[in-house]
């Protein structure tokens, strides 16, 4: 481990990895599966779901279903990893993801249909999908968190969580960049994209037998019957009262951010429909680059988070030294004035560069609010008592997720029957008020100060 007064480098968290015990080794390697499948789909499901006839208003609620997803997921996860751990759940919840690829795979080929009298829509089947995909990911939200609080100094939350978070989107890098290569192997996207499906499948049957056949059960507590709606509303009324202003400003960021993420794809592909065009000149021979605007945005992605993978570990390393707060305020900041940038790329390129040339460097831009991910994670976690860390992430999510439901219905709401312009103006404007109170009112953890 790097001593306080030594750098952290890009791939200390890399190195940390491979030393971690057996059983956190094996379920680090099963959500790096699920993470690239799911990296490699979710980002452009909405164009998928257009290219099917959806609306940008179905796309809007596509993205608030995922928001009740989201907070539906976490507690029980949560309780789950603080009283039992089973390998046989873990694989449930794989084959689970597993089959919602599959039925986003399979969507196109369903085609419309009508039952009694109602027209049953092929993009239906990417909200079924969904229910499915993301049950792996959202039940081991509550024990990644309690894994890395047991296993880490509380001076070092936000390193610990730098580590594990370098690995698991290592995956997110892969998996745009992946798809956008297969999305240009064809040049219609429903069946380009289905390329892409299908690696997805695969990954997830590998990531469910890898966990199933490595991960040792033996040391799984089993615990009695979850208690129900009491237990929920006990671990709301005792969540640490250093929660609260961060829970505030972070619920408004990511409302702001609901409100547009899922339409980042679609100002690429078809707002602005920027791909890429050039030529490439290597030893002497000069190949052509044409990238349709889909495939385009993978690689944007990709741009994205290999600026994450950059910051993060450093950016905790920095946390040591200013305190946990202002790292995670510089997070909420991106994420609060980059839609306001996305949406703005031609005004503020032209007429220096072309708004292809400047995707790039707003994409990079992106990539600065994972700084704050591994810090504003530690501040969730660290002032929680050692043993409930579980339940108090996945009460912090859900309060937070439940919240932020409806953001995306109001974003495609906007976006569909006002202007994009304004849905996302609004948005950044949501985002630096919660910005702005966490900065006013957020507290420090202790062990930071």
């Amino acid at each position: 481990m790097a001593t306080e007064d030594e750098p952290i480098g890009v791939f200390e968290p890399f190195r940390r990895f491979v030393s971690l015990e057996r059983d956190v080794l094996v379920l680090s390697a099963a959500m790096f599966a699920f993470s690239l499948g799911f990296q490699m789909t979710n980002r452009f499901l909405p164009e998928y779901m257009v290219a099917l006839g959806a609306s940008g208003f179905v796309v809007g609620l596509f993205g608030t279903f995922g928001n009740v997803i989201s907070a539906v997921y976490p507690y029980p996860g949560g309780a789950v990893s603080d009283r039992i751990g089973s390998r046989y759940a873990l694989t449930l919840f794989g084959l689970l993801s597993t089959l919602g690829f599959g039925f986003w795979l399979v969507a196109p080929g369903i085609g419309a249909f009508s039952v009694a009298g109602v027209t049953i829509e092929p993009w239906i089947w990417i909200f079924v999908g969904l229910v499915l995909a993301q049950a792996w990911k959202s039940f081991g939200l509550g024990a990644t968190f309690a894994v890395v609080k047991q296993a880490t100094d509380p001076s070092r939350l936000a390193e610990g969580f730098a580590s594990t978070e370098t690995f698991r989107r290592t995956a997110f890098l892969i998996g745009p960049v992946l798809a956008a290569v297969l999305i240009g192997l064809h040049p219609q996207f429903t069946v380009s994209f289905q390329y892409v499906l299908g690696v997805a499948v695969v990954f997830g049957v590998l990531g469910t037998v890898v966990q199933h056949v490595l991960y040792d059960a033996d040391s799984d507590a089993v615990g009695g019957s979850f208690e129900g709606i009491e237990r929920i509303v006990r671990d709301l009324r005792d969540m640490p009262e250093e929660l609260r202003p961060l829970l505030i400003g972070d619920t408004l960021v990511r409302f702001a951010n609901g409100m547009v993420h899922v339409f980042f794809v679609l100002v690429v592909t078809q707002f602005f429909e920027v791909g890429l065009e050039t030529t490439v000149s290597l030893g002497g021979l000069s190949y052509a680059v044409d990238l349709p605007p889909a495939a385009f945005f993978g690689y944007l992605l990709g741009v994205e988070m290999f600026v994450a993978l950059l910051v993060m570990a450093p950016a905790a390393k920095v946390a040591e030294r200013v305190g946990l707060k202002p790292v995670v305020a510089f997070g909420f900041a991106v994420y609060a004035v980059f839609p306001l940038v996305l949406i703005n790329v031609p005004e503020l390129a032209s007429p220096y560069v072309t708004t292809t040339a400047a995707m790039v460097p707003v994409f990079a831009f992106s990539g600065l609010r994972f700084a704050g991910l591994p810090t504003h994670k530690a501040l969730i976690v660290g002032p929680a008592e050692r043993g409930a860390g579980g339940r108090v992430t996945g009460t912090y999510y859900l309060l937070r997720n439940t919240v932020v439901i409806p953001s995306a219905a109001l974003g495609g709401y906007l976006w569909d029957f006002v202007s994009p312009e304004l849905a996302f103006t609004v948005a950044a404007v949501v985002g630096l008020v919660g910005t702005g109170y966490f900065l006013l009112f957020g507290k420090e953890f202790e062990a930071y100060r």
